[in-house]
């Protein structure tokens, strides 16, 4: 996928994680009016029911363990070795379960070519050959070890103060077509053939790692088409429809996510991903909503959202329309979802993280103050709304099941991360001061 976005309470506060697919070529048809949510008159017979999703789930409460004594960090550190690095607890004494050890054993494997290949991670941390001697043991590790395999080869490190806090995303399903028809006729569109990306770096090293979106007007480049100019035909001629929703509630969550499931008429499903996005700023409708009082104590989680928007069609259509990002798909064939590595993210194990902070394919331990987020969990992907320190968004995979949990999820606590033995040691050396 790469997920572009995370989805629990407080990441549809903010915003979601994701990576970058290339765009599907051809033109797209002119979308239908936003519809309301499709009800039993315009539902097509052959089209089942939007499901009834189950509540997001209520944690099981824990105590978080404490972090370590840790240095103020500096005002305004922007990666993990200027926030500072202490070492943590002795990894065999944290509650790392079987089951959860054997899950993120999985997914530190399929990092490992990632690892390795880069010269040195955006987080000041480590360099590609500091993963080579875990990375070779981990090819024939066996999983019943995997427990066994994290103590042998690495050490905690906290990075700042260790304060950690956790969403959730899944990969949804929503029910949808590849023609167009009646009460399926929301558009999900491909990348437009206009969206042009500019590497304002090319122009000024002021600007390096700076881009920006949009398109060519004339002689002029002006941002690209927003959620609006788009709902209301705008992309026509622009841009590929490679699918059809039935409902724009869902399809809006899905684009919040990054990824997602379609369920067709005959059973099928197509699995869509992120291609790309307009450019426009994100706007979390959540925050948004409470600000306004329209949700009240309990009503922020995803599954609180969606419900009013349902219940106000023509003011949940306005509301979403404040949300000026939009985000393109593309059919995804292979093993999937991806994360921002271009990798298969995996359900309970990987997370979406900032990559300044936590090193992409290095693993984590959170010990929050539920237990569902409590475990090891690996980084994979990123996310617009994952920012900072020990900011971690957790992957669920999909279903109901998952859907009830990350629209839930809301977690505080301490993060460590995994790193090689030799790594830590290096990182929490006493400085020697001439």
């Amino acid at each position: 996928m790469r997920l572009w976005g995370a989805v629990a309470s407080a990441a549809l506060l903010s915003a979601c994680s994701g990576g970058i697919v290339p765009p599907e070529a051809g033109v797209g048809r002119a979308p239908a009016p936003l519809p309301a949510p499709s009800r039993e008159a315009s539902r097509p017979r052959d089209l089942p029911e939007t499901p009834v999703h189950l509540p997001a789930r209520q944690p099981t409460a824990a105590i978080p363990l404490a972090a370590m004594p840790a240095p103020l960090a500096p005002t305004g550190a922007t990666t993990a070795a200027a926030a500072g690095v202490v070492a943590g607890p002795p990894l065999n004494t944290l509650p790392i379960t079987q089951e959860g050890a054997e899950r993120a054993l999985a997914a530190y494997k399929l990092s490992c070519s990632s690892l390795q290949r880069r010269t040195a991670d955006t987080a000041g941390l480590t360099q590609g050959v500091d993963w080579a001697e875990s990375c070779r043991a981990a090819a024939n590790w066996p999983a019943r070890d995997a427990r066994a395999f994290f103590v042998r080869y690495f050490d905690t490190a906290q990075i700042g103060d260790g304060k950690a806090f956790a969403t959730g995303y899944y990969e949804p399903e929503i029910h949808g077509c590849r023609e167009r028809r009646s009460g399926c006729d929301v558009p999900v569109y491909g990348v437009p053939t206009d969206l042009i990306d500019v590497d304002l770096g090319l122009f000024s090293d002021d600007l390096k790692g700076k881009k920006i979106r949009g398109r060519v007007e004339g002689k002029n480049f002006v941002p690209y088409f927003d959620r609006t100019a788009i709902e209301q035909g705008k992309l026509q001629g622009r841009a590929p429809v490679i699918a059809y929703a039935n409902d724009p509630v869902e399809i809006f969550f899905l684009q919040v996510q990054g990824s997602g499931r379609l369920r067709l008429p005959d059973g099928g499903v197509m699995r869509i991903g992120y291609a790309g996005q307009n450019g426009r700023d994100y706007t979390g409708i959540g925050k948004l909503m409470k600000d306004r009082g329209l949700l009240g104590p309990g009503q922020t989680s995803m599954q609180g959202i969606m419900a009013y928007l349902r219940q106000n069609p023509e003011e949940g259509r306005a509301i979403m329309r404040e949300n000026k990002s939009f985000v393109f798909f593309k059919e995804l064939t292979g093993a999937g979802p991806l994360g921002a590595m271009g990798l298969p993210v995996t359900g309970w194990a990987s997370a979406a993280v900032d990559p300044k902070f936590v090193p992409l394919g290095v693993p984590a331990f959170l010990s929050m103050d539920r237990t569902d987020a409590t475990g090891l969990w690996v980084a994979q992907d990123t996310g617009g709304a994952i920012k900072g320190a020990n900011r971690f968004d957790t992957f669920w995979g999909a279903g109901d099941d998952a859907r009830a949990i990350a629209g839930g999820m809301s977690a505080r606590g301490t993060a460590w991360l995994l790193l090689p033995k030799a790594v830590v040691a290096r990182l929490t050396a006493p400085k020697i001061i001439p």
